[in-house]
């Protein structure tokens, strides 16, 4: 193998590893390493969308994915007194609807798909990157070990997340921006259905400027969410998690179903708590060094698109290497000139799609519930299936499910799809 290219990757999560998974099967010799002592194994509710699906399937991955969506699965709109009425139905969409996943069953089954001789590094992070017009030199250190080593790599993939040492150490302080939307999240998978619901029952309960839902599986006990607005994200790091939720959902007495999720929560074993927030970055590479998912744009879970995006650029980046016959500068420039009105597009429909998460005022929440009723008409036996193939063609949908790392089709094949979604 010494005469292949070689290719750092850091970071071993959705982006990094499918990155990984399609650079050896073009023929290159990736290297992975992780900050992580081991690989993780958990992760929160998310959906695989068509852009994603199209990917993992190229990849050969998508069967080892799976799906824990199902029609027994269903979602209550409730509120504090615990009074529910039917919520949107999760298949409404019929079979062009996302997959509903734990992020570890996409990060497991892309990790089956890694050749037994891909090198991956734990407990090791980049602390210096300096590169010339042929290769790239990282210096990197072994946390366990405290020590340190300098290799020499063709290109350098940074798929270490929104708070990404790659993009800090090849871009600096000044080439990005961190684009605050206001919220907080806090996500946990619960280890038992919601007190009163059933294994495959989920919930929503949405008041202006919070909400709490609880995403259903098929065969998995639900996936926590709390979101909330804040005027000052400082703030809400400067005590506890659960006391910041609390407070944000106060000062009425939360009911009963909202003080068994905060309980739940609580009493989690593992539990996000962080602020919302996108990347913006004029240029998401720089000579041989390349960003790729959270750490070049961050679509912020609103979206949907994380995992979807993370393994569609991954994927299209070993089709532009061997497009550009391994010409690596002229790749990451033609890579970047596809991904990046993608990006552009989801990342707008990310701030619009948060409302269905968290209404951020009344008017907001009354647009939401009859927006909710509207959707509860798919379920109807004579007109559902006609409004599902129409949400499903709209341009909501339509821009998740867009083929963008299609090996196939041309650049400006996948613009006009883009431009047909956003007029759509």
């Amino acid at each position: 193998m010494t005469d292949r290219l070689r290719a750092l990757v850091v970071g071993l999560g959705i982006a990094g590893i499918a990155t990984t998974v399609r650079l050896y099967e073009i023929g290159w010799e990736p290297v992975i390493v992780e900050r992580a002592a081991t690989r993780r194994t958990g992760g929160y509710f998310i959906m695989l969308f068509g852009t994603g699906a199209a990917s993992a399937r190229r990849l050969g991955v998508l069967d080892a994915i799976g799906t824990r969506s199902g029609p027994e699965v269903s979602v209550y709109e409730v509120d504090r007194a615990g009074r529910r009425r039917p919520g949107m139905n999760p298949d409404a969409f019929g079979s062009g609807g996302p997959r509903r996943l734990l992020r570890g069953d996409v990060e497991h089954g892309l990790f089956s798909a890694l050749p037994q001789d891909v090198q991956i590094r734990y407990s090791t992070v980049p602390v210096r990157i300096e590169q010339d017009g042929a290769a790239v030199d990282v210096t990197l250190h072994d946390l366990a070990a405290d020590t340190t080593a300098t290799e020499r790599f063709d290109l350098v993939v940074g798929a270490d997340g929104i708070r990404s040492t790659v993009r800090e150490l090849v871009f600096g302080p000044g080439g990005y921006e961190l684009h605050p939307l206001s919220y907080m999240i806090g996500a946990t998978v619960l280890d038992r259905p919601v007190d009163g619901f059933g294994l495959s029952e989920g919930l929503v309960l949405a008041e202006p400027g919070r909400s709490a839902t609880a995403f259903p599986f098929a065969d998995h006990a639900p996936s926590l969410l709390f979101s909330y607005r804040t005027n000052d994200v400082d703030a809400e790091f400067a005590r506890p998690a659960i006391e910041s939720i609390r407070t944000a959902f106060g000062p009425r007495s939360p009911g009963p179903i909202l003080e068994d999720l905060f309980t739940r929560y609580e009493q989690a074993s593992h539990a996000l708590f962080d602020s919302v927030q996108q990347v913006k970055m004029p240029q998401w590479h720089r000579g041989r060094v390349v960003l790729i998912g959270d750490a070049a744009w961050c679509l912020t879970l609103y979206s949907g698109m994380g995992a979807s995006s993370g393994i569609a650029g991954g994927e299209l980046l070993g089709t532009m290497l061997t497009r550009h016959n391994d010409d690596v500068p002229a790749a990451l420039r033609a890579w970047e000139a596809r991904m990046r009105p993608f990006i552009h597009t989801q990342q707008a429909a990310a701030k619009t799609e948060r409302r269905i998460f968290t209404p951020h005022n009344r008017r907001e929440q009354i647009m939401r519930t009859a927006t909710m009723r509207l959707m509860n008409v798919m379920t109807a036996p004579i007109i559902g299936k006609a409004m599902g193939k129409v949400m499903a063609g709209n341009g909501f949908m339509k821009a998740k499910n867009i083929d963008i790392a299609a090996p196939e089709q041309p650049d400006g094949a996948i613009r006009a799809d883009l431009h047909r979604t956003e007029n759509s």
